[in-house]
């Protein structure tokens, strides 16, 4: 009988105000990045990817809890599981510790299994409170622990989206897309890097893996943005061009965020990018001094100036606390920064981690501050890049501190919002890129425009709220000149702009008051039986088992949405049509769930007759989405098949 597996996140609430670190949370964003910016930042809450990552890739029943109560957690754990996996950054080693107790108490005969960067701790720390621990890729640790066979890269990739509102609005969904694990370019600092031994695990092997995945989420969602997660991911020129080849043969616009160093940027012309539909990159500008290999290439002002003029926004990543700085220092380097106007800064304390290079030298240094030494408790818990931990040659901790704060505030009272930041840069790619003789750029332009457009309503809240007189005149400016461009706003959007900015009172009163700052828990099972979600292993054999010449069939289980997507690519003459039609009719008669049949990649010029398949799906009608070529009302056939089933729409 298969092993059951539970994978949960630490219990919430989390944040300051329940004894974590200023940094610690749900958002990147909110909390981090743009943490001077109240209700100016976007929100988006981050799931640990991972937890769903090595559920999709395993063959026993798993359950993923994405933060829940600890209630919640109990509930679940009263169900009986022979593996309990918990995921914990080393800043929340203290919630690490409640989880574990609470499974011990409810759960005495399951494993624990401790994963994520908390691991970077020793064996000594983490094994009282585990029976494994996971320091490595996920999926064939799992898969080894519960005596599953190995099974080759690309893993079956989950499809993971995020919504990112402002004022409480949804403004876009963001596709995740996991295509690396580590980074070879080992800066001291770096967790990441060092937690693979500088290697990069390439989860999506070539171009056309990560392109798969796009397209997989394009006909789920056409308006879908993309986070491509890979530590530097254009410094595999040969898998990006590869990429950049099929995101042009495929002809659809996508707009894509990445992470990137200089020394990677500085491999490709910006039309190269921008053709692989990259338009926003994570950059690390860390210190004029800081001298890391990664930043060798183009000067980054020349980078920074040409990726906004062609609408490419960037979020630098600045380091306070190296030895070399002190205020001055830091003011002259923010300077240089600020005149570069990136779209969003982030600013992080020089912060040794375990098992990176700097924290070694620290301990053999005796640099570590001596409140920390002697309570190491207390530096798991402050270890969120905004707390001074080591002993500064000329600063004091609170100095480095302030200095920080003082960095976010003067990054928000100069350059204004983000999101305004963010359009200043659109615009500026728009009026460079819309007459590019290259159809690629025009239709990068295009898409700018479509985003300014949305964004019309937004410009009230930023006039009369923004930080300052001097930022809200740019916004105004910004507005007219927008305008200037593509048009007047309608009756709609002036309407929209008034409640916008009641949106925007109503975002500041919920922060003040800490209102509905949590999220709900996220329960996704994977091949768990249940009345709507059975039989998945007969969707699995139909892709395994059934072979037909020149027909490739995909087969993807939606756990999170309780449905089956699959795909038929090739030729399918009529007594192919009749059988693969009885075995799907099979398993729609011992499931529940729903089905998307995915047509577009049929050859329909070798299609001979789908009425075998249309006539033994029929009775199922209301449970079957499809999804056709564009072209479906040229076609008879296609014509039929529409006016029976319904057309998928996301």
């Amino acid at each position: 009988m298969s092993k059951k597996v539970l994978l949960t996140s630490v219990c919430r609430p989390m944040g300051p105000k329940y004894g974590d670190a200023p940094s610690v949370g749900y958002e990147l964003l909110y909390r981090q990045v743009m943490r001077a910016q109240g209700i100016f930042s976007p929100r988006t809450v981050n799931i640990h990817f991972s937890l769903e990552y090595i559920a999709e890739n395993l063959d026993a029943p798993t359950v993923v809890l994405q933060y829940p109560s600890k209630r919640e957690l109990i509930r679940e754990l009263k169900k009986g599981y022979d593996y309990v996996g918990v995921s914990f950054l080393m800043a929340v080693m203290h919630k690490m510790k409640e989880t574990v107790a609470l499974i011990r108490q409810y759960a005495p005969n399951s494993k624990i299994v401790l994963g994520g960067y908390g691991t970077v701790l020793k064996d000594e720390v983490l094994k009282p409170y585990a029976d494994h621990i996971c320091r490595e890729e996920g999926v064939a640790f799992f898969r080894r622990l519960l005596g599953e066979s190995e099974i080759p890269m690309p893993y079956k990739h989950p499809l993971i989206v995020s919504s990112l509102k402002l004022f409480g609005w949804t403004v876009s969904g963001t596709g995740k897309i996991f295509a690396g694990l580590g980074c070879p370019n080992g800066c001291d600092f770096c967790c990441t890097s060092h937690f693979f031994s500088r290697k990069h695990i390439k989860l999506l092997p070539e171009g056309k893996d990560i392109y798969a995945v796009i397209e997989r989420y394009l006909d789920m969602d056409p308006k879908l943005v993309f986070l491509i997660l890979d530590e530097d991911f254009l410094l595999n020129k040969k898998r990006a061009m590869a990429f950049r080849d099929c995101v042009i043969k495929g002809g659809k616009a996508v707009s894509i965020f990445a992470f990137s160093s200089i020394k990677a940027i500085s491999q490709y012309k910006v039309e190269e990018i921008m053709e692989m539909g990259i338009d926003g990159f994570w950059i690390g500008y860390e210190g004029t001094r800081s001298n890391y290999a990664k930043q060798q290439g183009r000067p980054v002002g020349e980078i920074l100036t040409e990726f906004r003029e062609h609408g490419i926004t960037v979020l630098a990543s600045m380091i306070v606390g190296f030895d070399y700085q002190n205020q001055e220092v830091v003011a002259t380097e923010l300077d240089g920064l600020m005149k570069l106007k990136p779209a969003l800064s982030q600013f992080l304390i020089y912060g040794p981690v375990p098992g990176t290079p700097f924290y070694e030298r620290i301990i053999k240094e005796n640099l570590l501050q001596d409140v920390y030494t002697k309570d190491m408790e207390l530096f798991y818990r402050r270890a969120d890049g905004f707390r001074t931990m080591i002993k500064h040659p000329t600063l004091s901790p609170e100095e480095i501190e302030r200095i920080q704060s003082w960095c976010f505030e003067e990054d928000f009272q100069r350059l204004g919002p983000s999101i305004f930041r963010v359009l200043e840069a659109r615009l500026l790619g728009y009026q460079k890129l819309k007459d590019s003789a290259n159809p690629i750029l025009r239709q990068k332009a295009e898409y700018y425009a479509r985003e300014l457009r949305v964004a019309y309503p937004v410009f009230l809240a930023g006039r009369l709220l923004g930080p300052n007189a001097a930022v809200r005149r740019w916004i105004g400016d910004l507005e007219r000149r927008i305008q200037a461009e593509l048009g007047r706003p309608t009756l709609v959007d002036r309407l929209m702009s008034v409640t916008a900015v009641g949106a925007a009172l109503w975002t500041w009163l919920t922060l003040k008051l800490d209102l509905f700052q949590h999220p709900k828990l996220i329960r996704t099972t994977y091949r768990m039986p249940g009345k709507r979600w059975s039989a998945f292993h007969l969707w699995e054999e139909i892709q395994r088992k059934v072979s037909i010449p020149n027909l490739s069939i995909q087969v993807d289980l939606q756990h999170a949405k309780k449905q089956v997507w699959m795909r038929l690519e090739g030729a399918l003459s009529a007594a192919d049509a009749e059988g693969l039609g009885q075995r799907i009719r099979d398993c729609l008669d011992r499931s529940k769930g729903r089905l998307v049949l995915d047509l577009k990649k049929l050859h329909w010029n070798k299609v001979d007759d789908l009425r075998p398949l249309r006539e033994k799906l029929a009775a199922y009608r209301s449970r079957i989405r499809l999804l056709l070529p564009q072209w479906s009302a040229a076609r008879p056939e296609l014509i039929l098949l529409a006016s029976i089933f319904h057309h998928y729409k996301g």
